[in-house]
């Protein structure tokens, strides 16, 4: 089955439409291959092209580059993470050792930027981790204290400086750190792909259907025609399962979310004319909501187990209707026909909350897995790993291997009937926050 391009996702439906896209179309041998177009598969690319510029460099992906679960987040670059399991005293040193990545991944992508003059409507003004239960103060506290420990600059906020902050009354209690950066997330992998070496070759809506090594070499089967090459990196993240790579450690979930018009001058008058902000629910299935630079409202509040090929029209415009009415209910005062469009898109995820970087077999390594992290640490995974392929180390590799590895998944049908339950629990929690 192909992973379906669609028009559906407002940050994508931001750019300029691209030219000169490139489709495998006959059979081909090289250096180096990589599949998945996305943050990490892009950064690897860039790196190989600067490590071996005389060497050629392949890089596939099964739809159009950068359009996949790249340019379909919400755009945050986060210092800190909540919904991970690392928030107890007892695993204050794990924490410790994810928020190192998560600060490595931001110096990555700044330096990109640097680099390459990138406009992003790059914004680093922090982010909130809000909710509307009184409940969650306990758990915002106890955050708190592992945040100073930690020594991340951060404080705690009541319903009447949120409602000043955000323009909405939803929220009682939040915790705000200051490290976290919003951006336009189509407009950064955009660049990553504009910016790309000479030397790398670009092939788009060529899906790889089976691969296998063969003595020295990987034997790549796309659908009309394949690759042979020396070395592999698998970047396709929340498709990685599919491809039988790590399959025991990984399993894609299917998020939706739905974009807003930008407000009117009345509309955004009548909310207090609030400045971009950023809010991450307390708990794992609340909603992540954004207002942007110009005015418009992301909300996502679903997660699932689902088809990650592709949803249908009629599945989006249900999950569009629970979003609809999340936007409402901190919005009352906006018009009810507010939302402007609604897409899916497939994150990776693992049992423990960690990421894959590693050598799978001789000339073949993958990463992925951000566990809603991917913008960041998904850059950075991507120069590092192809770093790692080079059998090169840096101090960068030295703490990305510190981390906790995945943890094993049990087999079928008992992982997803083990996910939807725990799914379910976390969205029954949650209910108010949706």
């Amino acid at each position: 089955m192909e992973v379906v391009n669609d028009n559906n996702c407002s940050w994508v439906n931001d750019l300029n439409p691209r030219n000169n896209i490139k489709t495998l179309s006959s059979d081909l041998n090289c250096e180096w291959l990589i599949i998945g177009a996305g943050y990490t598969g892009l950064s690897a690319a860039r790196k190989l092209g600067q490590l071996y510029p005389n060497e050629k460099i392949l890089l596939v992906d099964a739809q159009l580059a950068g359009e996949g679960a790249s340019s379909r987040n919400s755009g945050y670059l986060v210092d800190t993470t909540l919904n991970d399991g690392f928030t107890s005293n007892k695993e204050l040193s794990n924490y410790r050792k994810k928020a190192d990545i998560y600060k490595l991944g931001i110096d990555t992508v700044k330096k990109f930027i640097k680099e390459h003059q990138v406009d992003c409507d790059w914004n680093e003004c922090g982010k909130y981790f809000a909710s509307s239960n009184s409940e969650d103060k306990d758990i915002l506290e106890n955050f708190s204290e592992t945040l100073s420990k930690l020594g991340f600059e951060h404080n705690l906020l009541q319903k009447d400086n949120l409602s000043k902050r955000l323009g909405t009354n939803f929220y009682d209690i939040a915790l705000y750190t200051k490290g976290g950066i919003l951006l336009h997330p189509g407009k950064l992998v955009r660049a990553m792909i504009d910016t790309l070496p000479e030397n790398v070759i670009l092939y788009e809506n060529s899906l790889l259907l089976k691969w296998k090594k063969n003595n020295g070499t990987i034997d790549c089967v796309f659908k009309n025609n394949s690759i042979k090459t020396k070395k592999i990196i698998f970047a396709t993240n929340g498709f990685l399962k599919s491809l039988g790579v790590k399959t025991n450690y990984n399993f894609p979930i299917t998020l939706t979310a739905s974009m807003t018009r930008p407000l009117t001058d009345k509309e955004f008058e009548s909310i207090g004319e609030p400045k971009e902000w950023g809010v991450l629910p307390v708990r794992p299935m609340g909603a992540t909501i954004r207002m942007t630079k110009d005015r418009r409202i992301l909300i996502r509040n679903t997660a699932e187990v689902h088809n990650p090929y592709q949803m249908s029209k009629s599945n989006l415009e249900k999950r569009s209707v629970k979003q609809k009415i999340g936007i409402k209910k901190r919005f009352p005062q906006l018009p009810d026909n507010i939302v402007q469009s609604t897409w899916s898109g497939i994150v990776s995820r693992t049992r423990n909350s960690s990421q894959i970087f590693e050598k799978i077999d001789a000339n073949i390594f993958a990463a992925g897995c951000y566990n809603g992290s991917g913008i960041g640490v998904g850059t950075l995974f991507g120069e590092q790993i192809a770093i790692k392929a080079s059998n090169e180390h840096t101090n960068e590799i030295e703490t990305i291997e510190a981390r906790k590895k995945p943890t094993w998944l049990p087999p079928q049908p008992f992982l997803d009937l083990g996910i939807r339950a725990r799914l379910m629990y976390e969205r029954l929690r949650a209910r108010s926050e949706i």
